[in-house]
C-alpha cells in the first residue's frame, strides 16, 4: 500500500481511552489505525514521539465578519487563526452583512468563504423571527448547521442586521420580538430537527438596569456589570429551557457566564429537556477581578462575571452540565476598543487562543486531556450532526488531526496573533501545552505554529443532508 500520509509513536487520544498507535491516511481519510507497523511506503511522515494525537478540534462559535466589517476580520485570516490554533474545523455565525437568512444567501455565503477557507466550516443559520420563519426549512435543506437567535435584539427591518443598542422610536428597526414570537421561532425550528442557539441575556432587563447606573456617571466595570447582571442570563436560560421542553425543539445555550445559568440548565436536562451549552476561555480563565489588569479589552456581550462564577463553570464542565467549549471569536481593532466602556464594542479574537489555553489548563489538573478531546471534539461533533466525520479517529472518516505537545512552553503575544485583531486578555500569558500540527482532510495546514498550506477548507454538514 502507498499510503498518502502516516503519523508515528504518537499517544492517539479519545474521550475513553489512551493508546499508542500509528495512523494510516489515504486520500483525505484514516485508512488504518494499528499499533503494528503496515506494509508500505508513505510519501510523508510525521514522527509524534512524546506528544498526543487528538481528534481534529472543532470551534463552533466563531465570528469572522465576511462579508461585514472585513477591517476587522475576515474569513481567510479567521481559518488561518484557526489553523494556527490546532481547530480543524469551525462554524461561522450569521450575523453578516447580509445575514445568512435564507437559501439563497446561504449558497452565496459558500461560496464566498470557500476559496478563502484553511479550515473546513460549517454555517449557522439566523433566526429573524416573522421576517425569516418561512425560510427555516429551506435553510435546513441547504445544510446549515443550527440556527441562532439573538434573543432580545432588534432588527433592521431593511438590511436585516441586528441592532444591539435598541432604543424605542429607531428609524426602520423593528423592536425585539415578544415571548410569542420567540416560542413560534422554538417550534419552527423543532420542525426542522436543527439545534437552536441563544445569545441568553434578557434585553429588556439590561435595558432598564443600563439606564439606571448610567444616570449615576460610572464607567467602572462594576457598573457595566450591574447594568448586565447575573439575573440576565437566569431569566433568559429559564425561559428558553421551558420552551424548549415545551416545542421539543433541541436547545444550545451559548456561552454561559453565570452560576445560575449553568444551575438553570442543570435542572433542565434533569428533567429531560433536549437542551445543551457552551461556556469560553474568558469566562473560564478571568474574572472581574481582572479587569484592573486587562482593562477595556475584556469587554465581552455577555460580560465575564464573578470569581465564583468562573468556579461554578468549571464544576458545570467537569459534572458534564457543560458539554462543549469554544471562543466566541469576536474581533475588533484597538482603536474601537480604547474608550468608554459604556461605548467600545463586545469582543476579542479567541479561535488561536482557546486550545493553548485549555491546554494549560490540562497541565494545570483543572481537566484532563480526555475532557478536553470530548470538550472540543466529539461533543460538539455529534450535537450538531457531523460525528463521526469529525470528531473522531475512527477509520473512514476525515483525517482531522491535531498534534499536541504538552510539554512546550510559550508565552501568546498579541502581535504574533494571525487574526487581522491583535487585540486580546492573554498578552503575555505563558502556556504549557500547544497545539504543534493541524491536519485538515489528510493536509497538515499549520506546522509548528506557521502555516504551511493554502486555503483548501470546505463546507460541512450534518449528516442528515
Amino acid at each position: 500500500m502507498n499510503w498518502d500520509y502516516v503519523i508515528k509513536n504518537g499517544t492517539i487520544v479519545t474521550p475513553n481511552e489512551f493508546y499508542k498507535a500509528t495512523i494510516y491516511i489515504k486520500n483525505g481519510k484514516i485508512a488504518a489505525i494499528s499499533d503494528q507497523p503496515l506494509e508500505g511506503t508513505a510519501k510523508k511522515e510525521t514522527d509524534a514521539t512524546g506528544q498526543y494525537v487528538l481528534p481534529g478540534l472543532i470551534d463552533v462559535h466563531v465570528h469572522s465578519r465576511d462579508p461585514g466589517p472585513t477591517y476587522k476580520e475576515d474569513f481567510f485570516t479567521s481559518t488561518q487563526a484557526a489553523a494556527a490554533g490546532g481547530i480543524t474545523t469551525i462554524f461561522d455565525m450569521p450575523n453578516t452583512t447580509p445575514p445568512t437568512r435564507d437559501a439563497a444567501s446561504f449558497h452565496a455565503q459558500v461560496k464566498n468563504l470557500t476559496p478563502k477557507a484553511h479550515v473546513d466550516f460549517g454555517l449557522w443559520g439566523i433566526a429573524l423571527g416573522p421576517m425569516n420563519n418561512a425560510n427555516l426549512a429551506e435553510l435546513h435543506e441547504a445544510g446549515v448547521i443550527g440556527f441562532k437567535y439573538f434573543w432580545g435584539y432588534a432588527v433592521n427591518k431593511n438590511t436585516f442586521q441586528l441592532t444591539y443598542n435598541y432604543e424605542p422610536g429607531m428609524d426602520d428597526v423593528l423592536p425585539p420580538l415578544s415571548d410569542g414570537e420567540v416560542y413560534e421561532i422554538f417550534q419552527n425550528v423543532a420542525k426542522t430537527g436543527n439545534v437552536l442557539a441563544i445569545h441568553g441575556e434578557d434585553s429588556s432587563l439590561i435595558q432598564t438596569l443600563t439606564e439606571q447606573v448610567k444616570k449615576s456617571g460610572r464607567t467602572d466595570y462594576e457598573a457595566l456589570l450591574e447594568g448586565r447582571p447575573n439575573l440576565a442570563e437566569e431569566v433568559t436560560v429559564q425561559m428558553g429551557t421551558s420552551f424548549s421542553r415545551a416545542s421539543g425543539a433541541r436547545l444550545h445555550v451559548l456561552h454561559v457566564t453565570t452560576a445560575e445559568g449553568a444551575e438553570a440548565i442543570r435542572h433542565a436536562q434533569a428533567q429531560g429537556a433536549p437542551v445543551s451549552a457552551e461556556t469560553c476561555p474568558h469566562y473560564l480563565f478571568l474574572s472581574n477581578e481582572d479587569y484592573p489588569k486587562v482593562g477595556p479589552v475584556m469587554k465581552i456581550y455577555p460580560p465575564v462575571k464573578y470569581e465564583k462564577d468562573k468556579q461554578a463553570l468549571w464544576q458545570a464542565i467537569n459534572d458534564g452540565t457543560i458539554t462543549i467549549v469554544s471562543s466566541d471569536h469576536a474581533p475588533h481593532t484597538p482603536e474601537e476598543k480604547s474608550g468608554s466602556l459604556w461605548k467600545i464594542p463586545a469582543g476579542m479574537p479567541g479561535t488561536e487562543t482557546i486550545a493553548p489555553l485549555m491546554l494549560n489548563a490540562v497541565n494545570e489538573g483543572k481537566l484532563t486531556l480526555q475532557k478536553l478531546t470530548a470538550l472540543m471534539a466529539e461533543n460538539p461533533a455529534k450535537r450538531f450532526g457531523i460525528f463521526p466525520q469529525k470528531g473522531s479517529l475512527d477509520v473512514g472518516t476525515d483525517a482531522d488531526i491535531t498534534i499536541v505537545d504538552m510539554d512546550k512552553e510559550t508565552v501568546i503575544k498579541a502581535a504574533d496573533l494571525h487574526s487581522k485583531s491583535k487585540v486580546t486578555a492573554y498578552d503575555g500569558w505563558k502556556i504549557k501545552g500547544v497545539p504543534v500540527e493541524t491536519i485538515v482532510r489528510g493536509e497538515t495546514v499549520m506546522k509548528n505554529g506557521e502555516i504551511v498550506h493554502g486555503p483548501s477548507g470546505q463546507l460541512v454538514k450534518p449528516a442528515s443532508r
